[in-house]
C-alpha cells in the first residue's frame, strides 16, 4: 500500500503539558504505584510522564491479565461470585473474560448512595433549555431506581428480557437504564428525534417488553409532540408487555399506558440481580445508513470495568467533578456518561439544541452547572471557532479542566481556539473509539502533553496499532486501526446473529483474529495518535491513499465553507472521478477565486493529488442520526445505486438531501461526464 506524506518524527512543541502537582494527583499516576507494587507494573520513571506512561501501556497490553485484575482491585469492584480467572479465551471473537465472577452494574453505579456523607449531595444535574440546573441527590436516584426495579419485577420483567427508552436526555431515562440492569434486563434507547420507523429498524430487532416514552421533547425553543409516533410505536412492537409514559409535554398518560411517577415514588432500596460478568447490559445500534442497524450487544461486566478504566484513569473523573457531554439517547456517548455515576461523579444531563438560544449553549451550561468536565463534538467547537464566540472571555468556566471532543477528528484550528478562546490552561482530549465497543480507543491521559491534531495516546489496556496491506504494525505511517488483542468491551455477540457471521464480517473478515475497525491512523514515534477518517471511503488517487477527514481539516478553515464532503468514485471504465461537494456559509458565493482557493489549500497542505476533480456547490451535507457526514451511501449513489438500495432511509436525518445527490447522478450518467485524475490529469472544468 502507497501512503500519503507522512507526519515528521521531530519533536514539536505541545500546546499543552500538565504541571508535576496534576501530574502527581493523576488517578493513573496513583495507579500506577499502586500496580507497581501489587502486580508487577513497572515504576514510574522520574521526570518523565512520558515513558512512565508508554511502559504502563506496554505492561497493560502484554500483561492483559494482570492489568485487567489490578483495575478491579483498584477500582473495588464486587464481585458476588468469585472469577476462576481474568481471561479464560483471548481469541477473538469470542475471548472469555472473568468466567465464574457475578456481579450487578448498577449496584457500583449507585454506590456513592452508601456513603451518608455524600446521600444527599447531586447525582445529577438536568438543564433543559432554560439552562437552569434541577438536582436530583443519590439518595433520591437510588430510591426511584429501587422503586422502579421492584415495578418491572412486578411486571414480569426477568433478566435477559429487553426494556426499551424512546426518551431524551433527562432523569428519567437514567433511573430507567438502571433499574433495568438492577434486574438483569437489558436496556436500548433511541433518542425522540428519532422518526418511528428508525426507532422500529432498531427495537423490532430485540423484540423490548417494556418502553418507556415521553409524549414529546423541547427543541431549539419549540414543542416537539411525539404521541401520534409513539402511538405507532406501541402498534408495531407486539412483544410489550407494558408502556410507562412520562409527560415532559405535561400531557395525560393515554390509554393503557403506566404513569411515570407511579412506579418511581415509593423511595424503594434496590434490589440487585446478581449476573454472569457476560450478561448483557445494553443494546447500541450501528448507524444502519445500508440496511438495518446492527443491534451490538454489550456485558454488563466488560462494561463495569471498561468505563471505570477509562473514566478513572483516562478522564481522571472521581467524587466532586460534574461531568458533562452534550449527547443524546441515540449515541454510545450519552451510555458513556451514565457511567459516570460509577466514579462518583455528578452528571450533568442537558436536553436541550447545543445551539439555542445561540452557539455559546454548551459553555453556559458548563458555566452554570460548574461542570468540570466537558464533552463535546468536534463539529460544535469548529461552529464556536467560526462564529467567532469567546467563552473564555465572556463566561466563567473556571472550574472545568477539560474539553474533550468526538464524533470526528478534532482539526488544528480547532485545537488552537479551544486554547485561545477557552483557556490556555485548559487539558485538550481529542478521543477516538466507537459504539461497537462503547469506549475509547485513544484519547485522554491527563499526565501527558497536548499536540496539536493529534489523541494524546493509546488506552491502557487496548493494544491499538496500525497495520499495513500486509498486516504488518507500522509506526509514523498511515495505517489500518487494528485491536490485536481483545477489549472486556467488545461485543459479547449481535442481536439475531446466532452463527456470528455478522459479527466476524464486521470486524475479523481482513485480518482473522485481529479487530480492524475501519479506520486509517498513524501511530508516531512519540506514542500519540492521528486519525484520517474511515478507510472504508479512503480516497485513493493513483495509489495515494488519503483519509477524508485531512481534506475536512484543511477545507473547511476556509471562512466561506460552512461543511463539506469528499468522495472518490471508481468509474465504470476504469477511471476515478473525486468531487468535493460544499455547503457555502450564508452571504457566501462559490466563484472561480473561491475554488481555486480551496484547490490551493488542498495542494499545499496536503497533496496536488487529492485536489478535486470538481468543487460542487450542494445545499446541504447529509448526516446519520447521530450527527456523522454519510459518506459511503452518497458514494453508492454517485456510481448509479438507486436510492433505496444505497441507504436505509430511516438512518438519515434528512432524506431529500440525498435525492439530491442521486439526481445529480443521473444528471450526469445521462450527459456521460466523467473525469479521472486532477492537476491536468485528466480534469474538467468545475462547476
Amino acid at each position: 500500500m502507497t501512503t500519503a506524506p507522512q507526519p515528521a518524527t521531530a519533536q514539536p512543541e505541545p500546546l499543552w503539558q500538565p504541571g508535576e502537582d496534576r501530574i502527581a494527583a493523576a488517578q493513573v499516576t496513583r495507579f500506577q504505584e499502586w500496580a507497581a507494587a501489587r502486580h508487577g507494573a513497572p515504576a514510574a520513571v522520574p521526570g518523565d510522564p512520558a515513558a512512565s506512561y508508554a511502559a504502563l501501556h506496554r505492561w497493560s497490553v502484554q500483561e492483559l491479565e494482570r492489568f485487567w485484575q489490578a483495575t478491579t482491585e483498584w477500582f473495588d469492584v464486587r464481585f458476588t461470585t468469585p472469577y476462576e480467572r481474568v481471561l479464560a479465551d483471548p481469541a477473538m471473537p469470542g475471548a472469555s473474560w472473568f468466567p465464574g465472577a457475578t456481579l450487578n452494574y448498577a449496584e457500583h453505579a449507585l454506590r456513592a448512595a452508601d456513603d451518608p456523607a455524600r446521600a444527599d449531595t447531586p447525582a445529577l444535574l438536568h438543564v433543559d433549555e432554560t439552562h437552569e440546573p434541577r438536582p436530583i441527590t443519590w439518595a433520591e436516584l437510588r430510591g426511584q431506581v429501587g422503586s422502579l426495579a421492584a415495578e418491572l419485577r412486578r411486571l414480569g420483567v426477568r433478566p435477559g428480557d429487553r426494556v426499551s427508552g424512546y426518551v431524551p436526555n433527562i432523569p428519567q431515562a437514567v433511573t430507567a437504564l438502571l433499574a433495568a440492569a438492577a434486574v438483569g434486563a437489558v436496556w436500548t434507547s433511541c433518542a425522540p428525534d428519532f422518526g418511528a420507523r428508525s426507532v422500529l429498524d432498531r427495537f423490532q430487532q430485540v423484540e423490548p417488553v417494556v418502553l418507556f416514552t415521553v409524549d414529546g421533547y423541547h427543541y431549539g425553543g419549540k414543542r416537539h409532540d411525539r404521541t401520534e409516533t409513539v402511538a405507532e410505536l406501541r402498534r408495531e412492537l407486539p412483544t410489550l408487555r407494558a408502556v410507562v409514559h412520562i409527560p415532559l409535554l405535561g400531557t395525560p398518560a393515554p390509554e393503557g399506558a403506566l404513569e411515570w411517577s407511579a412506579l418511581t415514588s415509593a423511595g424503594t432500596e434496590p434490589v440487585y440481580e446478581r449476573v454472569p460478568f457476560d450478561h448483557p447490559l445494553w443494546v447500541l445500534y450501528s448507524s444502519g445508513t445500508t440496511g438495518l442497524p446492527k443491534a451490538i450487544v454489550q456485558s454488563q461486566g466488560g462494561i463495569l470495568i471498561e468505563h471505570l478504566k477509562q473514566l478513572g484513569l483516562h478522564c481522571d473523573l472521581g467524587p466532586g467533578d460534574r461531568f458533562f457531554w452534550y449527547t443524546s439517547t441515540g449515541w454510545m456517548m450519552w451510555n458513556f456518561l451514565v457511567s459516570g455515576l460509577l466514579v462518583g461523579a455528578t452528571l450533568v444531563l442537558y436536553d436541550g439544541s447545543p445551539g439555542h438560544p445561540d452557539i455559546s449553549a454548551q459553555w453556559r451550561v458548563a458555566e452554570r452547572t460548574g461542570a468540570t468536565f466537558l464533552g463535546t463534538s468536534a463539529a460544535y467547537v469548529m461552529a464556536c471557532r467560526k462564529a467567532g464566540i469567546h467563552p473564555g472571555r465572556d463566561l466563567d468556566l473556571a472550574t472545568v479542566k477539560c474539553v474533550a471532543t468526538t464524533g470526528s477528528p478534532l482539526p488544528p484550528d480547532g485545537f488552537r481556539w479551544i486554547h485561545d478562546e477557552v483557556a490556555e490552561s485548559m487539558w485538550i482530549a481529542s478521543v477516538s473509539g466507537g459504539t461497537d465497543v462503547c469506549s475509547c480507543f485513544a484519547g485522554a491521559v491527563p499526565t501527558l502533553p497536548v499536540h496539536i491534531g493529534e489523541l494524546q495516546a493509546p488506552g491502557l489496556g487496548t493494544d491499538l496499532q496500525a497495520w499495513n496491506a500486509d498486516g504488518k504494525p507500522v509506526i509514523d505511517e498511515v495505517g489500518e486501526l487494528i485491536i490485536a488483542n481483545p477489549m472486556p468491551s467488545m461485543p459479547i455477540h449481535f442481536w439475531n446473529d446466532p452463527d456470528g457471521s455478522r459479527y466476524r464480517d464486521s470486524y475479523f473478515e481482513m485480518f482473522p483474529g485481529a479487530w480492524r475497525h475501519g479506520d486509517w491512523i498513524t501511530l508516531t514515534s512519540r506514542g500519540s495518535v492521528v486519525i484520517h477518517g474511515r478507510s472504508d471511503s479512503t480516497l485513493n488517487r493513483q495509489g495515494v491513499r488519503m483519509g477524508s477527514a485531512d481534506i475536512y481539516e484543511a477545507v473547511e478553515r476556509l471562512p466561506e465553507i460552512r461543511e463539506s464532503l469528499v468522495i472518490g468514485v471508481e468509474q465504470p471504465d476504469g477511471g476515478y472521478w473525486m468531487p468535493l461537494f460544499i455547503q457555502l456559509a450564508p452571504g457566501a458565493r462559490l466563484d472561480d477565486s473561491l475554488r481555486d482557493r480551496i484547490k490551493n489549500t488542498i495542494r499545499e497542505n496536503l497533496s496536488p493529488r487529492h485536489v478535486p476533480d470538481e468543487v460542487i456547490e450542494v445545499p446541504g451535507v447529509p448526516h446519520t442520526l447521530t450527527g456523522k457526514r454519510i459518506e459511503v451511501p452518497v458514494k453508492r449513489l454517485l456510481q448509479g445505486t438507486r436510492l433505496e438500495t444505497a441507504v436505509n432511509p430511516g438512518s438519515v436525518d434528512d432524506l431529500e438531501l440525498l435525492r439530491f445527490y442521486e439526481r445529480l447522478a443521473h444528471d450526469r450518467a445521462g450527459t456521460g461526464d466523467t473525469t479521472d485524475g486532477a492537476d491536468g490529469a485528466g480534469r474538467k472544468a468545475d462547476r
